[in-house]
């Protein structure tokens, strides 16, 4: 059992999270407070005795392993050549937008969103279109007559975060198919982050659907983007990869790399391999941590704020926390004031809402939200 509970000391280690404002306590950016799995670090540690760091191509193993987590996980079989590695998973969204619209050319997407989403079309001189998901039953889900309303013939890609960053939700089956159907019908290219599938916290009531689980004439233009990174806790040695079915749109996707990739860091390919191999238990581990973790954030909050709305956090260690019923007229502000570091909903595409980052340590976090309810009250 991994000891979830052990302080860690991030300061002066040159971390974005804690050493952007160190004078404030960060629960922002999606990077959480706990050690890698051994399994990883003693990876990192063999690959670094080797002594070399020459340029590295993904080794035969790394790609069996991505090959069997694929098929594991997802239940999808990926012949080699439809998988293309690379150094991050932004820089892939970026790429996409720049291989499949020119300028003058939208991109869709619903908020809020994870905010590159919100950004990358500028890389391409194309225009963003955005519809707010909408509460049905409950769930934050797709606003399909608003999404019919904004789409054009210029429209060429809908960029999908799914389980949904900053709401944790999975979305099901049903709402996959009926958006790569709704994708299908105005020829747009689906492509689907699923970064997080791997931190769904109850697998059995809300399993992940892949845009992989698609039938095959709604998968073929999907782009499906994974990463061990937020799950192993292993983002900043930039590992991502892209699973494309279709070879057309492959060729496109490759094709517009040009040079403006990064190598991906031969380090990175030896912590991804041992994750995926080795990292099952200690995933195991984690989810229930960060179950009991999300518990204490949403009744601690809704107990002490009731006006606050929470959507129901199905997946990810991200809460979004709807303020817009509280007297405050900036929660992000009055947060910051008193000494927090959160995500202000606005680079999302929504004001007066925050996300927490809920992957750290209990008394961390429960430190944290003793200070938040103060703040908001």
């Amino acid at each position: 059992m991994h000891h979830f509970d052990t302080p860690i000391n991030r300061r002066n280690t040159g971390s974005i999270k804690w050493d952007r404002r160190p004078e404030l306590t960060p629960l922002w950016v999606a990077d959480m407070d706990f050690t890698s799995p051994p399994e990883v670090i003693a990876a990192i540690h063999q690959r670094a005795d080797h002594g070399v760091f020459g340029y590295a191509l993904p080794h035969p193993s790394l790609i069996s392993t991505v090959q069997h987590y694929l098929e594991n996980r997802i239940g999808y079989t990926a012949p080699e050549e439809e998988i293309i590695h690379l150094g991050g998973l932004v820089p892939a969204i970026s790429l996409a937008a720049r291989a499949f619209g020119a300028p003058g050319d939208s991109l869709l997407t619903c908020t809020p969103t994870y905010h590159p989403f919100l950004r990358i079309h500028h890389d391409a001189s194309m225009e963003l279109l955005t519809c707010d998901h909408t509460l049905t039953e409950g769930h934050w889900t797709f606003d399909w007559d608003a999404l019919e309303a904004k789409v054009t013939p210029k429209t060429k890609l809908f960029l999908l975060s799914n389980p949904q960053n900053p709401m944790g939700r999975v979305f099901t089956k049903e709402e996959i198919t009926q958006l790569a159907t709704f994708c299908e019908k105005h020829d747009l290219i689906l492509l689907s982050d699923e970064i997080h599938c791997d931190l769904i916290l109850n697998e059995e009531k809300t399993p992940h659907f892949s845009a992989l689980n698609l039938p095959e004439p709604l998968r073929k233009r999907s782009i499906t983007l994974l990463a061990p990174s937020k799950t192993y806790n292993i983002a900043g040695l930039g590992y991502a990869f892209a699973v494309i079915p279709d070879p057309s749109i492959r060729r496109r996707f490759t094709a517009a790399f040009g040079h403006t990739l990064p190598e991906i860091n031969c380090i990175a390919f030896h912590a991804a391999e041992a994750a995926y191999r080795h990292g099952e238990a200690w995933r195991q581990d984690l989810l229930s941590y960060l179950r009991q973790n999300r518990d204490l954030l949403t009744s601690t909050l809704l107990k002490n704020l009731p006006a606050l709305k929470i959507p129901r956090i199905e997946a990810t260690y991200l809460a979004w926390i709807d303020c817009t019923d509280l007297p405050t007229p900036d929660p992000y502000q009055a947060a910051e004031k008193a000494g927090l570091f959160l995500s202000d909903g606005a680079t999302f595409g929504h004001p007066r809402c925050l996300r927490i980052n809920f992957g750290t340590q209990r008394e961390h976090l429960k430190n944290a939200l003793h200070t938040l309810i103060h703040a908001l009250h």
